[in-house]
């Protein structure tokens, strides 16, 4: 297999930058721009082995270097590898790649270390998807997420309930096709009862999804409420600085204003809108306008009112517009006299916080409110959580043929019948861990990664 290079590190002004190189000629390609002080060759060196020197091409030397050896299979891509590791300019880098081209290795495709990982055995399909996530994590939840997966905790939920639907198809194969031998009889009311416990097992993996895409992705936020009821207040308390103007005076937002924050470990696709109210200002009728739009879109509503003042029209207006999305009411201004009716908040919402955006006074109890209306506070990251597309479906069709197979033996149908269901949820699985995953398949996983993984 041919000897590929990259730079594994972002191409950006920084203090160290790494270009990789993997195949069979590694260290000696490496060789041919990389000079140790010490004399010694990265061909004769052991494995795990570090040489300080100078990398050079045919117009002379350009920097220091740190050399690293490592020998297969015990590598990331299970080839032999050497990374180079120098001072991380873009020009430095891109200097030292050319170099490497010259000097034997061809560019790497997108994903093509990971996948030469995958393909020497060093890791399963699931893990290799776990090595982007572990890439793009932002929050403390995605990450310990993305590290159970490379550590294979995703696949071992996934064997786990594959060795029992195995166990299910071989006792079917062995009684069908060795009736003289004394197999045990395969049970209908067992085998059904089987089923549907890996039918739940598997509902179970999939409930996590969604969950676990809202700590990856962030959740689609939105502010609202009237004028005046401290939304840009709070939107400056969630993003820890001055994001949107803060004023006395009514309708100061026209716009949608949005920011990427962390509510504790939850990302949140926060937009503060204008207040909803029949406004004069054409210009604040278009922030209004925008205001609904986004309510319509949103996986996550906090709704803000005004403990100082009574109870509104537009405050009662905006309740019609939440209809079924995920929300938290905020009573906010709870440092000022109350005067808001709270009976009006306790028959609307199931979840009700009150706090001060201004003083932050209650800001915990936000933060617990969100992860409860999202169902996030009982997952467990560092289970093994099903975190891509291709996941997730090949879970559903696995979950699709159990529940067909427990069907078709409730309906009388033969064994032989039902087996065929059984094996077909097998596939689903083998092409899940990559087992028996067609090529198509394999390039859809590394077609999404980033050069130099």
């Amino acid at each position: 297999m041919d000897t590929i290079a990259a730079i594994s590190t972002p191409l950006s002004p920084g203090a160290l930058g790494v270009v990789r190189l993997s195949g069979e000629e590694a260290p000696e390609i490496a060789g041919r721009v990389f000079a140790a002080k010490s004399g010694k060759r990265l061909a004769d060196v052991p494995g795990y082995t570090c040489l300080f020197g100078e990398v050079y091409d045919r117009d002379g030397t350009f920097d220091t270097c740190v050399a690293t050896r490592f020998r297969a299979p015990k590598s990331y891509t299970g080839e032999d590898v050497v990374e180079l590791s120098c001072h991380g300019g873009p020009a430095v880098l891109r200097r030292l790649l050319a170099a490497c081209y010259a000097a034997g290795a061809r560019a790497a495709k997108p994903g093509e270390f990971t996948r030469r990982a995958f393909l020497n055995g060093k890791m399963d399909l699931t893990q290799a998807e776990s090595v982007m996530e572990m890439v793009s994590a932002e929050g403390a939840s995605a990450l310990q997420a993305a590290h159970a997966g490379m550590e294979g905790k995703v696949s071992a939920r996934i064997t786990k309930l594959r060795d029992k639907l195995l166990a299910l198809d071989a006792h079917l194969a062995a009684w069908a096709d060795f009736p003289d031998e004394g197999i045990e009889e395969v049970e209908g009311k067992d085998l059904f009862e089987n089923l549907r416990e890996l039918e739940g097992e598997l509902s179970a993996l999939l409930s996590e999804f969604d969950a676990g895409q809202l700590l990856r992705g962030g959740v689609r936020t939105v502010l609202a409420g009237r004028p005046n009821v401290g939304k840009s207040t709070l939107m400056n308390l969630l993003s820890g600085y001055e994001k949107s103007i803060v004023t006395s005076y009514p309708g100061t937002t026209r716009d949608v204003v949005e920011e990427r924050v962390f509510l504790g470990d939850v990302p949140l696709l926060l937009a503060d809108t204008a207040g909803l109210r029949d406004a004069d200002d054409p210009v604040e009728q278009l922030g209004v306008a925008r205001t609904r739009q986004k309510l319509s879109g949103a996986q996550l509503i906090l709704a803000v009112f005004d403990a100082s003042q009574p109870l509104t029209e537009e405050d009662e207006e905006l309740v019609g517009l939440i209809g079924g999305t995920p929300c938290v009411a905020v009573l906010n201004k709870n440092d000022l006299p109350s005067l808001f009716p709270t009976y009006f908040l306790e028959k609307h919402f199931k979840t009700i916080v009150t706090l001060s955006a201004k003083s932050g006074e209650g800001f915990q109890d936000l933060q617990k409110a969100v992860k409860e209306v999202l169902h996030l506070e009982k997952l467990d990251p560092n289970a093994g959580v099903l975190f891509t597309q291709r996941q997730r479906a090949a879970v559903e069709r696995a979950k699709v043929h159990v529940h067909a197979a427990a069907e078709a033996l409730a309906g009388g149908m033969t064994l032989d019948g039902v087996t065929i269901d059984v094996e077909s949820a097998l596939s689903a699985f083998y092409e899940l861990t990559g087992e028996k995953a067609s090529e198509a398949v394999i390039d859809t996983v590394f077609e999404t990664f980033c050069v130099g993984k």
